[in-house]
This record gives structure tokens, sequence and C-alpha cells, in this order.
């Protein structure tokens, strides 16, 4: 592993979790939007990550498995909707968004999981913060080895 290996994982972590909150916020921002541009409640979404430069195919593990394949990090594979999350169902016949039976589908997000959440990706970005200043000071060091 490069000396600088370590600082590319550790920014490609912090970049994906800063991205992850930003994706929270946007949640936790929309939990009474009843209308989006396309006329349906907002619903939830939920950013995936998986390995940078990850393998897709055998072909692809066998050759670099050779070569001593590592992982550079993290990226993040997609945001995607919540479909499996039921939209919560109120009864305001006042509200204009209401349906004949009165009720108004509001989006499937919770304030309390979306708390969570970025909790945990705060978290996990002030853990790659952390190892990135280690990975700084022991190359700091290194280089201070070298000059005396």
């Amino acid at each position: 592993m490069g000396m600088f290996t370590a600082f590319d994982i550790n920014a490609t972590g912090m970049t994906a979790e800063r991205f992850r909150m930003d994706i929270i916020s946007q949640n936790i921002a929309n939990t009474n939007t009843t209308r989006t541009e396309d006329g349906t409640p907002y619903r939830r979404k939920v950013v995936v990550f998986e390995e940078k430069n990850s393998p897709h195919n055998f072909h692809h593990v066998l050759t670099t498995a050779k070569h001593r394949y590592s992982g550079n990090g993290v990226k993040v594979n997609g945001v995607y909707e919540d479909e499996w999350t039921e939209m919560n169902m109120v009864y305001d016949p006042s509200h204009p968004d209401a349906d004949e039976n009165g009720y108004v589908t509001y989006p499937n997000v919770n304030t309390i999981t979306e708390m969570t959440n970025l909790i945990d990706a705060s978290r996990a970005y002030e853990a790659n913060s952390t190892a990135f200043s280690a990975s700084k000071n022991i190359a700091t060091k290194g280089l201070d080895m070298l000059n005396s």
C-alpha cells in the first residue's frame, strides 16, 4: 500500500458520508411534502455504498487477485427511493391533497429513523476524519525520520 492510499480511502469515506448526510437532510426537510413536481408525495431516499473499483464478474476478480487486488475506498452506488416502507395516511379532510375519503398521503419519512441515520453518518465521517489525521501524523513522522 502506498503512502497516499490511506488518504484516498479516508477521503472517499468522508465524501460518501457527507453525501449521505445531505440526502438524510433532504428527507427531513421533506417530511411534510404531500405533493412533488410529479404530483405524488415525497418518497424517502436511501444512499447505497459499494467498494470503489469493485469487480463485477469472476474473471475480473481472478485477474485482479493475481495482482494483489485491494480496494481504494468507497463510492456511492446510487440513491434509491424507499419503496418498501409504507406511506403515512393521515385523516385530514380539510387538506388540499386529501383524497375522496379525507385521507392525506404523507411521505414515508420517520424523523427518528432519519436522525439516527444522521448520527450514524456523522460518526462514520468523524471516524474517517480521525483515521485521515492518524495517517497524516504517521506520514509526517516518517518524513521527519528521513530528515534526521
